[in-house]
């Protein structure tokens, strides 16, 4: 039902919530895949960019490899034209000593391999720099492609967020969060590292989700779980994509969960933890907070399937 209502002489249709409501959840669904896509193109950019750098310096260092052989072959030639060949045979013609001339030619002869031996590890040091200047190359064109393809994510998920929160304020259900929210303590079921990593997640509660966010003060879906579990010693991949990849051989029943499961919603555009007794910690979305939910019928409805790490 609409109400109208007169103001000066305007009408203003109120929002009807649920249809709000409904606009909302497809521009949550379609978010959820936005900034996954968007956070594996932050990785795929930090991982050729890694790279990038470590064949830089690489190159740095067999350039400066490369100067130091250059320089050893100018010594080289200039010695060997001052006392080179020509002059081990005038001594031998002029001089009447054929045993000293001798000496000299065998000196020039070991000469001449040191300056070979020289020139062929220049040879080697500049082709070999050639290559890894083309490699370096061709990784930093790719590093180019993904900052390019971050921006037009991350320009999509802008563009969603913005309308997630406009529909959020209309809802008054807008939760901005607090990034240095103590959280709650963990006192479920847990042990092990399991437990290290819930104890972690609960001393989020609070906290504003971001996507992009890895912490300390917001966090995504996936930015939890991945900081969670490095707090219990296990190092996991940093997308929901990734991660799901990661635990193909860890994964569980969706009937016999035990806490520290990762879980995982149809479409891998979201993903939470499992804390025991029939509840998630997980980063919501867009205008909520990082919190502990009960996994009724539309949870379980959601979810793909568990790892555990």
């Amino acid at each position: 039902m609409i109400t109208v209502v007169a103001n000066a002489g305007t009408a203003v249709a109120e929002p009807n919530p649920a249809k709000v409501r409904a606009k909302l959840v497809k521009l949550n669904e379609q978010a959820d895949q936005l900034v996954e896509r968007y956070n594996q193109a932050t990785e795929t950019h930090k991982s050729a960019k890694k790279k990038y750098d470590a064949l830089n310096a690489e190159v740095g260092r067999k350039n400066a490899e490369a100067d130091a052989l250059r320089e050893d072959l100018v010594t080289v030639a200039v010695d060997t034209y001052q006392t080179g060949l020509v002059a081990g045979w005038q001594r031998f013609a002029f001089e009447g000593d054929p045993r000293s001339a001798l000496g000299g030619m065998a000196s020039l002869e070991q000469m001449t391999q040191d300056r070979a031996a020289k020139v062929h590890a220049f040879e080697a040091a500049t082709k070999d720099l050639r290559e890894r200047r083309a490699e370096a190359k061709q990784v930093l064109a790719e590093a180019d492609d993904a900052r390019d393809k971050v921006r037009g994510e991350k320009a999509k998920v802008d563009k969603l967020v913005r309308e997630q929160t406009k529909l959020l304020r209309r809802l008054n259900a807008f939760k901005s969060g607090d990034p240095n929210s103590p959280g709650i303590t963990y006192t479920g079921p847990a042990s092990g590292n399991a437990r290290s990593a819930l104890q972690f997640a609960f001393a989020q509660v609070g906290k504003p989700y971001r996507y992009g966010g890895t912490g300390p003060g917001s966090y995504d879906c996936s930015g939890l779980t991945q900081a969670a579990w490095r707090a219990a010693g296990v190092s996991l991949p940093r997308t929901t994509w990734t991660q799901w990849a990661w635990g193909s051989s860890r994964r569980v029943p969706l009937t016999a969960l035990q806490p520290g499961d990762l879980l995982f919603s149809k479409g891998l555009g979201h993903m939470g933890m499992y804390a025991g007794n029939g509840k998630m910690v997980h980063a919501p979305q867009t205008g909520d907070i990082i919190k502990v939910v009960s996994l009724d019928d539309y949870w379980r409805t959601r979810l793909l399937g568990a790892i555990r790490p």
